[in-house]
């Protein structure tokens, strides 16, 4: 048993590391305005570090998290590798052979860290938790940054998106990162987003997961099941002894993942939560009304009474999938409160008030505007990160739920050839919830060939026809913003009007951007 996991651990160990106190210590970033990067500016600014970092010109919206820390990427150049800096940090779009400023670094002998070891190197500086799946990574971590804020935890947040409810911060993280009013020795919290692409989340060293999904993706990486469901259970045993894994229970690969887990580490303490009966034992999730723009939900369950978080609660977002986050980001805070001395019972309150405060993050089910059509009629506008056919089923679904009275149009780009061949039939048949949809070219990975696959925007929109004959292919963005005017020049035949919903992780979230001009 313990020979798995001590494996495991020297295995994503790395050398390369960070020191624990990196107050006045000089990092520089390469490739500083990724996401995944721009959080961990934030963490390691906060704790006091000097940061410096370099990027392409292009504006991003991460510019603008960077520009609140006083700070700007400069262009690449082996000038930035000045003598004061000690670390270097970049991206996995970067490499030593053909960055300027990694070579000069090299060249230099400074210790060089990819994101994700950085990443598990600031996770060995506390008391961490990894949130993990193929799908809800991002809100489920949202949603516990949200609630820590509601307590007093000295913690730190690192989520892949910009999080509305994380305060004045305003940015991809929340840091209470100066740990204040803590007595000297306190323990520190750190909960971050960890992704699976690549093995990446073996560099982290947590000490709780939550995970939300497994199924097939990333089929660049991971060509079969097998594949990616056999990464999942390595990360779940890097747990130490006595570990907790939140899992849900309504998905049939986590379910998967963790039983493999447990014949290998029976000392893992494995927390069902879900709707299913399964439950009872962990956090059982009983589904109530949605009315006034606001879902309730109830949790029950011997795991949930363990945590005193049993009762109704609130959420603002839509879907059923946002419910299962929010009951294993209560879940794990109440958990960590717990480990902490600390009785979640007093935070009941604090912490209802800060679920209802979660409003998404940046292309979660994010409202870009309120406005009216061409008619007068209402219309909202969304983006969603949504690319995969169960997140856009999904997601779809709690639309409709969430927004019974209005008649919803979406329009889908497809991101990468590899997981659009693979799992055409399944994109197809995930628009059910969809009044009327409209197909875009692919987005293409840096890392494929389109010329080396058979599949097409197009094609993806005739097999999505067969499932939902409302639907139509558009070339360009430019097109597919006319489709959606002349859609929005018509009566929605709904009482609420019409919701538009730019839906993938491509950039057709330009879509709406040009809608809202032309209206």
């Amino acid at each position: 048993m313990h020979n798995d996991y001590n494996t495991l651990v020297m295995e994503a160990m790395t050398v390369k590391d960070l020191p624990r106190e990196v107050r006045g210590v000089h990092i520089h970033f390469v490739g500083i305005k990724g996401t995944g990067m721009v959080a961990l500016v934030e963490i390691l600014h906060a704790r006091g570090a000097v940061i410096t970092g370099s990027d392409v010109s292009e504006r991003f919206y991460t510019d603008e998290v960077l520009e609140k820390l006083g700070l700007q990427a400069k262009p690449f150049s082996e000038k930035n590798i000045t003598a004061d800096i000690q670390y270097v940090i970049h991206s996995s779009a970067y490499s030593v052979e053909k960055n300027p400023d990694l070579q000069e670094a090299s060249r230099r002998g400074l210790p060089i860290l990819l994101y994700t070891e950085a990443l598990g190197a600031v996770s060995r500086t506390a008391y961490s938790a990894g949130v993990c799946g193929v799908h809800g990574k991002t809100t489920t971590t949202g949603m516990v940054g949200t609630l820590l804020q509601a307590t007093d935890l000295p913690s730190q947040v690192l989520a892949g998106s910009v999080i509305a409810s994380f305060g004045s911060g305003g940015g991809c993280t929340m840091s209470n990162a100066a740990f204040k009013s803590e007595p000297a020795g306190a323990e520190h919290y750190f909960v971050a987003e960890t992704c699976e692409y690549q093995r990446h989340f073996m560099s982290f060293s947590p000490q709780k997961i939550i995970l939300t999904s497994v199924e097939s993706d990333h089929q660049d990486y991971y060509p079969t099941y097998e594949d990616i469901c056999a990464a999942f259970v390595d990360y779940i045993c890097l747990l130490p002894h006595g570990g907790e894994v939140f899992y849900c229970a309504d998905d049939r690969g986590a379910c998967d993942a963790v039983s493999r887990a447990l014949t290998r580490r029976d000392d893992i303490h494995a927390v069902p939560y879900g709707t299913s009966e399964a439950c009872e034992a962990g956090v059982h999730i009983i589904l109530g009304r949605v009315e006034g723009g606001k879902q309730f939900f109830t949790l029950g369950g011997a795991a949930a009474a363990a945590a005193h978080i049993l009762g109704e609660w609130a959420l603002s977002v839509p879907g059923e999938h946002t419910v299962r986050n929010a009951a294993a980001a209560l879940a794990l805070v109440s958990a960590l409160l717990l480990s902490a001395g600390k009785q979640p019972a007093l935070y009941e309150e604090r912490l209802q008030a800060a679920l209802l405060s979660f409003s998404g993050g940046r292309r979660r089910s994010e409202i870009i505007a309120r406005t009216k059509t061409p008619l007068g009629e209402p219309l909202i506008v969304l983006d969603d990160y949504g690319h995969h056919p169960t997140a856009i089923k999904t997601t779809l679904s709690g639309y409709r739920t969430f927004y019974k009275n209005h008649t919803i149009i979406v329009d889908f780009m497809s991101h990468t050839y590899t997981r659009t061949q693979a799992l055409l039939e399944e994109f197809a048949s995930s628009f059910a919830d969809a009044d009327f949809v409209i197909i875009n070219k692919i987005y293409a990975s840096a890392r494929e060939n389109a010329d080396d696959s058979s599949v097409t925007g197009e094609l993806l929109a005739e097999r999505t026809k067969a499932h939902n004959p409302a639907c139509v292919y558009a070339e360009t963005f430019e097109e597919a913003a006319q489709v959606v005017l002349t859609a929005l020049s018509k009566p929605s035949g709904s009482s609420d009007g019409y919701l538009f919903v730019t839906m993938g992780a491509g950039d057709n979230w330009k879509v709406g951007k040009l809608v809202l001009e032309k209206l």
